[in-house]
């Protein structure tokens, strides 16, 4: 079988970072490997950069089994999914006056980096859909979680009409297929939250309509004492923040608050970030002072790759995918 992204890797990441990222890679297959599943954590605009081109078929193969990601990252993907030709890609985003921003605004395009978001096509064409579902939920007394909505509108086939880019680039619908478990901690700050959030303040949704972040914090718990046994759950964390803090936050809670006492840490611990160590940060903190935290062992294997993810992360998923 060939292995052309194993092979140059492993020829040419000798040192340094480069080096991390293949150690943690080679962690990552060893993990899966032995038994043991994997949460990845997406923070900043992992879907906006399209990373869902490789993540859908490290859903589809099995290389992940649970997933942690911001409200943006959440609906990115399918903004993407539905009005990718909308996009506009600003290379010089550096040189950008305020009133470059401005006028981008006045056009309905959000910019995120060197991409602006059509707020009409990408917002909007969800908004009519999501409304309906989430409208449809609390008339039948029904409750659920912000990305169990999402997967009721993907299956539901109603945005095919819209799709702009090959199906198996999304990472969202991969995972809506498998009903692959998500936390989406602090969704309210999402473009949808904000949204569902508009039609509790005009009366006509309710707030209890859609589970909250401490039913996800239980529903994470409930998963990972029933999945941690034998060789653990590994945490693989692309940026910081609350995609990464949340999730991570299970086993001490587990262990010191709810007294199980048994349960074991993260068996496997990665870290892509651009923030170097620093003080006070989370995203710069590095693995070691995650024990003191009670969320890793001595002896749990700790890689943190300083680098761009956008880079790095599809070199390793490619190396995964390959061993």
């Amino acid at each position: 079988m060939s292995k052309p992204i194993t092979e140059f890797i492993e020829k040419y990441y000798l040192h340094f970072n480069a080096a991390a990222l293949v150690d943690a890679s080679k962690g990552y297959v060893a993990h899966l490997k032995d038994g043991g599943k994997m949460m990845i954590t997406l923070a900043g605009a992992m879907s906006t950069a399209e990373l869902g081109k490789i993540l859908a078929e490290m859903i589809r193969q099995n290389k992940v089994d649970f997933i942690s990601c911001t409200g943006a990252n959440l609906e990115e993907d399918l903004m993407n999914l539905v009005a990718h030709s909308h996009y506009e890609r600003v290379p010089h985003y550096r040189d950008l006056t305020a009133q470059d921003e401005w006028d981008l605004l006045e056009r309905g395009l959000n910019r995120v980096t060197d991409t602006c978001i059509p707020e009409e096509e990408a917002f909007r064409r969800l908004q009519k859909h999501i409304v309906e579902i989430w409208k449809d939920a609390e008339a039948k007394g029904e409750r659920y979680f912000p990305h169990e909505f999402m997967y009721k509108m993907i299956l539901s086939g109603v945005l095919e009409q819209y799709y702009e880019i090959p199906r198996e680039n999304s990472w969202m619908i991969a995972a809506a297929e498998k009903n692959l478990p998500i936390v989406v901690p602090g969704w309210e700050d999402s473009t949808m939250g904000n949204i569902f959030a508009s039609y509790c303040i005009k009366g006509e949704l309710k707030a209890t309509t859609m589970k909250s972040g401490i039913e996800y914090m239980t529903y994470l718990a409930d998963w990972y004492t029933k999945n941690s046994a034998g060789k653990g759950v590994g945490f693989f964390q692309i940026g910081g923040g609350i995609a990464g803090d949340f999730p991570i936050c299970v086993v001490p809670m587990l262990y010191q608050d709810m007294e199980m006492h048994d349960i074991p840490f993260w068996s496997y611990f990665c870290q892509i970030s651009d923030s170097t160590t620093s003080y006070g940060s989370y995203s710069g903190a590095v693995p070691n002072e995650k024990i003191t935290w009670g969320k890793l062992d001595i002896t749990t294997p700790k890689y943190i790759v300083e680098s761009d993810a956008t880079i790095c992360a599809p070199l390793m998923f490619s190396y995964i995918l390959e061993n």
